[in-house]
C-alpha cells in the first residue's frame, strides 16, 4: 500500500521506470514530484520505496533530507540508502538541522531524495527556502525526487484559507511544480487517513483528538484531495501536451490568446492575492502572465515614502516568484497604458483589485479600474474583491 510508515519491501513501479529513463540524461537535472493531499498520504514512503527501486537498477541514490516524524517505520525504510550528512545550524541557543546543499553537490548523486519541498530553513542556511536548495541541486545537473502537501501551492493559499479556514505560512512557487518532469499524485480517501490518524500512525497520541476534529475532518480531507487530483491532471496534460508536441516536430502552439495580466499599483491591500489568482488561472490555460506596475509623475520614487517602496519591491519579488513577467511602464494615464500594453502582447484577460477609495475621491481624481470597466478596449476584466478578512487560523 502506498502509506507512509508502512514497512512493505520496494517494489519496481512504471513510475520508478519511467524516471529510470529521464535520469539516464544527464543536462540539467531532472525533477520529480509527489503530491499528497495531507501529511499521512504516503508520499514519503513512496519516494524511498522508489530510490530502492532505481538503487536495484544501478542508480546512485543519496538521501538529502527525510522527514521521518518520529515514525519508526518511515525510519527502518530508509535501510541501506546513503544519507548525506545534514548541516548543523545554532538557532536561539538551539542546534538544528538542515540539509546541506554544498555537500549534496560535492557528493554529486545521479539522484537525491529532498522531503518537504516547502519547508522553510533555519536562518543561516544558504537558501531561505528548501524548494531554492532543490533548483540549486537541479541546475548542478542532479536530479531530484521531491515531496509536497497540496496545500503549499502558493496559487492555492487563497483558496485553502476560504474552504478550510487556515492560512498556509509556507508555500511553494506554482512554477516550481510546473517545472517537475514528472508529477505523481499519492492518493487516499479521507476515511482511510483518518484511520490512520486514529491508529497513531500519523502523529503522536496525545495530538490525535485535535487534529481530528480541526484539520483532519473528513470535509478537509475530500476538499484536499480533489485538489490534489486535478493539480496532478493539470500537470498531466501539460506534459502530454509537450510531449505530443515535441513528438510530431511542431512549434508550440501560439497562446497569447490566452495571456493574461495583472494590473498592479504601488500599494495595493491585497497584491497577494491578485497574484495567486493570475498564477492560477495562467497555471489552468498554460499561459504566460504578467504582472504590470504603471508608474505615474505622481508615484515616482522622489514621491513616496521609502514604506511603499519596500512594499512595491516586495510584490515585485512575489510576482517575479510565482512565474510573472514583470513589467514597468511610465504614463501620466495608467488605464491607457494597461490598454495598449495588452493589445502589444495579445493580453486577454486583465486582473483587478476591487479599490478602496471613497466614491468621492474618485469622481475627483478618477480611477484606473473605473477607467478600464468603462472602456476595457474589447480586453475581459476580471475585479478580485480586497475587502475579504483574513481568518486566524494558520498552517504551517
Amino acid at each position: 500500500m502506498d502509506r507512509d510508515g508502512d514497512a512493505s519491501p520496494p517494489s519496481h513501479t512504471a513510475e520508478s521506470a519511467a524516471f529510470f529513463q529521464l535520469v539516464q540524461r544527464r543536462e540539467r537535472g531532472k525533477l520529480k514530484v509527489y503530491v499528497g493531499s495531507a501529511a499521512g498520504v504516503g508520499k514519503t514512503y513512496r519516494m524511498l520505496t522508489e530510490a530502492h527501486a532505481l538503487k536495484a537498477r544501478g542508480v546512485d541514490v543519496v538521501v538529502g533530507f527525510i522527514e521521518t516524524h518520529g515514525r519508526a517505520e518511515t525510519a527502518a525504510l530508509i535501510g541501506d540508502l546513503e544519507m548525506v550528512p545534514r548541516r548543523r545550524i545554532g538557532y536561539r541557543g538551539a542546534s538544528l538541522e538542515e540539509m546541506d546543499v554544498d555537500a549534496v553537490i560535492a557528493r554529486r548523486p545521479t539522484v537525491v531524495l529532498v522531503d518537504e519541498l516547502a519547508h522553510t530553513n533555519v536562518p543561516g542556511s544558504k537558501n531561505r527556502k528548501r524548494w531554492e536548495d532543490v533548483i540549486e541541486i537541479l541546475n548542478a545537473g542532479i536530479n531530484a525526487i521531491c515531496a509536497v502537501n497540496v496545500q503549499h501551492l502558493e496559487s492555492l493559499n487563497d483558496v485553502i484559507r476560504e474552504t478550510l479556514g487556515v492560512t498556509v505560512r509556507e508555500t511553494v512557487p506554482d512554477w516550481v511544480i510546473a517545472q517537475a518532469d514528472q508529477v505523481v499524485n499519492i492518493d487516499l480517501s479521507a476515511e482511510d487517513l483518518r484511520q490512520r490518524l486514529a491508529e497513531g500512525k500519523i502523529y503522536g497520541r496525545e495530538k490525535v483528538p485535535s487534529a481530528l476534529e480541526n484539520f483532519f475532518t473528513a470535509e478537509n480531507l475530500t476538499t484536499l484531495r480533489e485538489l490534489a487530483l486535478r493539480e496532478v491532471a493539470s500537470s498531466v496534460d501539460r506534459t502530454r501536451e509537450e510531449i505530443v508536441r515535441r513528438e510530431e516536430g511542431r512549434r508550440a502552439a501560439p497562446r497569447s490568446a490566452d495571456r493574461i495580466m495583472v494590473a498592479m499599483s504601488s500599494d495595493p491591500p491585497r497584491t497577494a492575492s491578485l497574484l495567486r489568482r493570475a498564477s492560477r488561472i495562467a497555471g489552468r490555460l498554460n499561459s504566460d502572465w504578467y504582472c504590470v506596475y504603471v508608474q505615474t509623475p505622481n508615484e515616482r520614487a522622489d514621491r513616496i515614502d521609502a514604506t511603499v517602496q519596500r512594499r512595491l519591491v516586495d510584490n515585485i519579488q512575489r510576482a517575479q516568484s510565482m512565474g510573472a513577467v514583470v513589467v514597468k511602464l511610465e504614463d501620466e494615464d495608467a488605464a491607457h497604458a494597461i490598454r495598449k500594453f495588452a493589445h502589444d502582447e495579445g493580453v486577454r484577460l486583465i486582473i483587478l483589485g476591487s479599490t478602496r477609495r471613497s466614491r468621492w475621491h474618485r469622481l475627483l481624481h478618477g480611477s484606473v479600474v473605473d477607467a478600464l470597466l468603462k472602456d476595457p478596449g474589447g480586453l475581459d476584466i476580471l475585479i478580485v474583491d480586497s475587502e475579504r478578512e483574513e481568518p486566524e487560523g494558520t498552517l504551517a
